[in-house]
């Protein structure tokens, strides 16, 4: 028996990193699953839960797109039944400027990154919603970031879209009063993914990748597997009393504020 037998998902993002693996998941746990992203690559997300004998489509689409997200729970709804668990998953960190300073940032950049980061899980939950109401609940999940929570971990319009998003969990939460509706949240830390992929190269090429994670006392950086296993947690049954609420999963590293000398402490003190 799986976590999520009987249930339907629909996951964005899926084409690579943190919705692949959710995918997977939800399928490797018993969920019929609608994979849905821009990338081609969420064809082979597809093939690979086919592989290991999971039921799943594949859909292309803009999150930030109304009538692609749209189609998305119709056609969970055509082919399976219906709508029980939705991963608003898919996000950029920028479309054309990456880490630009604050004030040679755009507002055709700020446009677009809100309009995928923050609209497009809006548009997730209108459209997703009625149909988990129609039967009798369900659970969403919001894909955040520790860079929301405040400054250090994201530029400033990746960062403002990802507090948006921390708000409008709470926010849906408390719309969807009554429904049998549960939404949530996930804040990633630094997770090796597409998104994160020139950080992790740029260590490589100059051999500091052992330094990749080391303000977080793992001192290490997550895989999307791990925040794949959170989303679980959260859609499944075992979450049944946690609503409006967001996960942070970052090893420790929004825990604390910065101090000097932090790690000086000895372990243990001999006699």
């Amino acid at each position: 028996m799986g976590k999520l037998d009987g249930k339907v998902a629909i996951v964005s993002g899926a084409a690579s990193g943190i919705g692949r693996a959710s995918a997977k998941l939800f399928a490797r746990e018993g969920a019929s699953v609608v994979a849905t992203d821009r990338a081609q690559g969420v064809e082979e997300t597809v093939r690979e839960i086919h592989a290991a004998g999971g039921k799943a489509i594949a859909l292309i689409g803009d999150t930030s797109d109304e009538g692609d997200v749209a189609n998305w729970v119709a056609t969970a709804i055509s082919e399976f039944g219906g709508l029980d668990i939705l991963y608003a998953n898919a996000g950029v960190s920028s479309a054309t400027e990456g880490f630009a300073p604050f004030l040679e940032q755009t507002p055709e950049t700020w446009s677009t990154v809100l309009r995928i980061n923050t609209i497009g899980p809006f548009l997730a939950i209108k459209h997703a919603a009625p149909a988990m109401i129609a039967r009798g609940g369900g659970a969403i999940v919001c894909t955040a970031s520790v860079a929301g929570i405040r400054y250090g971990a994201g530029p400033a319009h990746y960062s403002a879209s990802k507090a948006g998003v921390m708000n409008l969990v709470s926010t849906a939460a408390q719309e969807l009063f009554g429904t049998g509706v549960r939404v949530n949240g996930i804040c990633p830390g630094l997770i090796e993914t597409g998104m994160t992929k020139p950080i992790y190269d740029r260590a490589r090429a100059k051999g500091t990748d052992d330094r990749i994670g080391q303000l977080n006392p793992l001192m290490r950086g997550g895989q999307p597997e791990e925040i794949a296993a959170a989303a679980l947690f959260l859609v499944s049954s075992d979450a049944s009393y946690v609503n409006g609420h967001c996960l942070v999963v970052d090893g420790g590293l929004s825990s604390s504020h910065p101090v000097a000398g932090r790690g000086k402490m000895p372990l243990a003190t001999k006699a």
